[in-house]
Parts: structure tokens; C-alpha cells; sequence
């Protein structure tokens, strides 16, 4: 879930994604060449393929493996997604197939397995986590996966796995080495959480639905023993018909526990629902406290 102003993006936030994109497509293709090439792992979805075929011909033709499977993804992020991810996927894919050729010859990291799961996995993460949070991707099954989610309704998320479970078994029964295959799975894991982190980031933020027969003491508590801000909307109950304020806050992992003490002190009976936030994003005005808003209002 995310809460978005919805404004158009400036120059200066243009050029800090493509900065940010091109520093994602390095570390992925560091990680690709450094971490996984060498000790014969590989990455899930059109990565994880390239890196089959290259394994059973060259792996100077990874990069053009790559390239070939890739554009019919291209094609559908054009007629199927929205113009600025076509854009910022194209300039992913090609930094990234840049980065593969310039890195070719550097000095493969060769060490306990373990190592090369944790830090070639966190590396590669990273880098695609760098190329998602700002607007593109590398991984063209997760279109398919978007196209297959609005016309089937399987979610992206077990899309993405299926294929990659079938990549990850394909490569075991090819080479006929299994202890290979799972090691590519656990890098995979790694790089997947890795890569949330950096998309969603280290703060765990809350929404709470609050429903109480004690709205107004409730929200007072709120904002002044946690300073923390709600909105008051209005519903009506759907079994008695009686109409309700229902309170609505976001607030911190940390502050949760909190939150859950003084409206259960207030109203024991009080009924709340807790979802887990993605994103909060808001203006510069709303950034500042309540009283500084104020003042900037009255000096206005």
C-alpha cells in the first residue's frame, strides 16, 4: 500500500534516477560477474536463463543472450505499462548490459560458498532494488507476471515464483547437479530480501483503523502522548446502522505497541486492524511539525 502526492517528477528527481538506476546496473552486473559467473550460480528469471544458455555455449555470450530475451519484454512494458517504466527499463538494460561488458575480465570473488551466497545475493539485490525503486526493472517475468495478474488473477508475486522455481529446477537437471541449483536458490533469497529492503526500506511504517465508542478521547491521547497525527473519518455500521467517527493513523513499528496501549486503556472493547505500509510520501509542507505549519500559515 503506498500514499502518493501523485506530482510530476522535476528535473533534479530525474537525474538522481537515472544516477541511481546506473549505480543499480552496475552492482547487479558486478554481482552477475564477480559472484555468480564464476562460481556457477545463477539469478532467477531472464538473468537466470541467459545464464544457462551461456553456461552451454560461452559465457561471452551472456550479454547477447540477454539483450535477445529481453526485448519481447520491452515490447509488452511498452502496450501494457505505463511510458516512464518502458524508458527507465530500456536504460536499465542497456547500462547493465554495458557493465557485463566492461566487467568481463575483472577478478572473479572465489571463497566459501556461504560468502558468495550472502555477498553476491546482497550485491545483486541491491542492485536491482536500486533500478526498481526508481521506476524501471531488469527482470522482464515480472511484466509477464503484471499482464498474467490483471487477466488471471494469480498475484505477481506467485507468478515470479513459479518461474523461477521452474528456472532453478531446469538448471539442476541440466547439469545434473542439484547442490548448484540450491545454492542458486539461496542467493536468489537473499537478493529477493535484499532487494525489498531497498525498495521498501528499514522503517516499518503502520496504518491502524481505529473503531471505538470513544473517538474523541482516543485521538486526544494519541496527539499528546505519541504526537502523532490521524484523520477522522465517518462510516455506519453495517449490522446496526449506527453511525461512527473511524480513526485512522499511521505510525511506526516501535510506536506500535504504544498506540495499541492507549486505545485499549481508553476503550477496552475498541476494535483496530492493522496493515503493513510500502510507502508514505507527502509534501515538504506536511513534513513539518504541527506548530511550525502553523506559524508558516499565520506568517502567510
Amino acid at each position: 500500500m503506498a500514499i502518493a502526492t501523485g506530482q510530476k517528477r522535476n528535473l533534479k528527481q530525474i537525474v538522481l534516477s537515472y544516477f541511481w538506476t546506473t549505480v543499480g546496473a552496475f552492482l547487479a552486473a558486478l554481482a552477475i560477474r564477480i559472484f555468480l559467473f564464476p562460481n556457477d550460480l545463477i539469478d532467477g528469471g531472464v538473468i537466470g536463463i541467459s545464464m544457462i544458455l551461456s553456461r552451454l555455449t560461452s559465457d561471452v555470450l551472456f550479454t547477447v543472450y540477454f539483450i535477445i530475451m529481453t526485448l519481447p519484454f520491452l515490447y509488452l512494458s511498452y502496450r501494457h505499462i505505463r511510458r516512464t517504466f518502458f524508458i527507465q527499463m530500456i536504460i536499465g538494460v542497456i547500462l547493465f548490459s554495458i557493465f557485463q561488458i566492461l566487467l568481463v575480465n575483472v577478478q572473479p570473488f572465489e571463497s566459501d560458498p556461504l560468502e558468495v551466497i550472502v555477498i553476491g545475493g546482497a550485491i545483486l539485490g541491491i542492485g536491482c532494488g536500486l533500478i526498481i525503486r526508481n521506476g524501471g526493472c531488469l527482470d522482464g517475468t515480472e511484466i509477464l507476471a503484471i499482464i498474467i495478474n490483471r487477466k488471471k488473477g494469480f498475484t505477481v508475486g506467485q507468478v515470479v515464483l513459479f518461474i523461477n522455481i521452474f528456472i532453478f529446477v531446469a538448471y539442476g537437471w541440466i547439469f545434473l547437479d542439484w547442490h548448484i541449483a540450491f545454492r542458486s536458490l539461496l542467493t536468489y533469497v537473499v537478493a529477493f530480501k535484499m532487494m525489498d529492503i531497498v525498495i521498501v526500506g528499514l522503517d516499518e511504517l503502520k496504518s491502524v483503523l481505529i473503531i471505538s465508542s470513544k473517538p474523541k478521547e482516543i485521538t486526544s491521547r494519541v496527539m499528546h502522548e505519541l504526537g502523532l497525527g490521524l484523520t477522522v473519518m465517518y462510516g455506519r455500521g453495517g449490522y446496526s446502522g449506527d453511525e461512527r467517527e473511524i480513526l485512522f493513523v499511521i505510525v511506526e513499528r516501535l510506536n506500535l505497541s504504544d498506540l495499541k496501549e492507549i486505545v485499549l486503556r481508553e476503550d477496552p472493547s475498541a476494535f483496530m486492524a492493522v496493515e503493513n505500509l510500502h510507502e508514505v510520501v507527502y509534501s515538504k509542507q506536511e513534513r513539518l511539525p504541527v506548530k511550525k505549519r502553523v506559524r508558516k500559515l499565520l506568517k502567510s
